[in-house]
């Protein structure tokens, strides 16, 4: 089986690592040419692309790990094989599932997908298969999906170390992305930005400073896309919080000590389901 990933980043470079020995030929296509380099030299490509028009139409399968935009751009100007699946790796689906099924062809098998992984650093160089171990993994179906290419797609993330792996409507996905994926990034950057400067900061955090914020470095181009494109459900996910937010401050201004422990009660609770 013949697999092409394009974009060797994190995300697209712990893909190429975590098919290493599983028996698929893996072919890279990517703009930088010393990564593509790198990938052969240590095995896990067996050739590298910049253009990359003859590989993905001989491949089974192409994963497109690009923005958003440049996921439509690179399936307007590619034909790929017919019968092969294509997929990608995009944040937010709703809308740019739609436009991806009005441009590819109808004889390809379109299952967009989301691996609930990833680091704050951007590159080939902070890639591994340890990025996809026990993460969550998410597989978008729509109408026009074949359900035997759905489940091979859930088994053959299933081979790349995922945990769990969910099938949603695209719409679904949205909405609980915004609360798990896009609120806490939102709620990062504003504890960054919200620092006075008073004092030397880094000189006086512990772990929950440093687990809160660690997101805060952020890939600037690729989430204002993200968010304006889930803006209506990232909007409502950010109210919610807010009607919390104002809960806890209430309770201070009150004075009300049962208040806050009710909510911390609550929210410890919470936390501990979502171990299980």
């Amino acid at each position: 089986m013949i697999i092409t990933v394009v974009g060797l980043g994190v995300i697209g470079g712990s893909y190429v690592q975590a098919m290493h020995g599983l028996g698929y030929d893996v072919y890279g296509v990517d703009c930088n040419e010393e990564t593509l380099a790198l990938a052969k030299k240590q095995g896990y490509i067996k050739e590298g692309y910049v253009d990359g028009h003859d590989i993905i139409a001989k491949s089974d399968m192409t994963i497109i790990c690009l923005y958003p935009s440049l996921v439509l751009d690179f399936i307007k100007n590619h034909t790929f094989q017919k019968g092969s699946i294509v997929t990608d790796v995009v944040g937010i689906k709703s809308y740019f599932l739609q436009e991806a099924l009005s441009i590819i062809d109808k004889d390809v098998e379109y299952i967009s997908g989301h691996p609930m992984a990833g680091r704050e650093k951007k590159g080939y160089a902070y890639a591994s298969k340890e990025v996809f171990y026990h993460a969550n993994y998410i597989v978008i179906e729509h109408p026009q999906n074949d359900k035997t290419k759905i489940a091979y797609m859930c088994d053959f993330v299933s081979k790349l170390g995922f945990k769990s792996v969910k099938i949603m409507s695209p719409y679904a996905h949205d909405e609980i992305i915004s609360f798990t994926s896009q609120l806490p990034h939102t709620i990062a950057v504003a504890l960054m930005n919200s620092d006075d400067e008073k004092y030397e900061t880094g000189k006086y955090i512990g772990d929950s400073f440093r687990d809160l914020t660690r997101i805060a470095n952020i890939n600037a181009d690729l989430w204002a896309e993200l968010f304006l494109n889930n803006r209506d459900y990232l909007l409502a996910s950010m109210q919610r919080f807010e009607k919390e937010f104002d809960q806890l401050k209430l309770a201070l201004i009150n004075q009300d000590e049962q208040a806050l422990k009710t909510m911390f009660e609550k929210s410890s609770q919470r936390r501990e389901k979502l171990e299980k």
